[in-house]
């Protein structure tokens, strides 16, 4: 009985662990600015596909949870003249922005890519480029 639950200790201490290193190894992909290089808006029909764009427009992830973009996260424009703030979450890859009426959006990384998934009926998206 005693091997018993100092292996279900064991397991347990290691599961928790490798979710922690995980965890800060998930936040440091966030953390840094990224610049806006493309936006996908899709018809409705499916045939959409991501367009460059030439923009300022950067998103900044920083290590408190917070994020600050220079431009208008509400909305795939490329422009850069407001500003909008808000929090993000590692966990369920999320972004719930305070300028926006709490609109809340998700993401995903790969590699030096950030996609912003927009909640709206056509699929829209922004990818962005690691720029620190």
């Amino acid at each position: 009985m005693k091997k018993i639950i100092t292996a279900c200790i064991s397991l347990f201490l290691l599961l928790s662990c490798t979710s922690s290193t995980e965890e800060v190894a998930m936040h440091q992909n966030e953390v840094g600015t990224w610049r806006l290089i493309e936006v996908l808006t899709d018809p409705g029909d499916g045939s959409g596909t991501f367009q460059p764009v030439v923009s300022s427009k950067t998103v900044t992830f920083v290590a408190n949870g917070t994020i600050n973009c220079l431009g208008n996260l509400c909305d795939l424009s490329a422009t850069s003249s407001t500003q909008t703030t808000g929090t993000y979450s590692i966990s369920n890859r999320s972004i719930m922005t305070t300028n926006c009426n709490q609109l809340q959006l998700t993401y995903e990384i790969t590699a030096n890519i950030l996609i912003i998934n927009y909640p709206f009926i056509e699929t829209c998206k922004a990818k962005y480029v690691k720029v620190e």
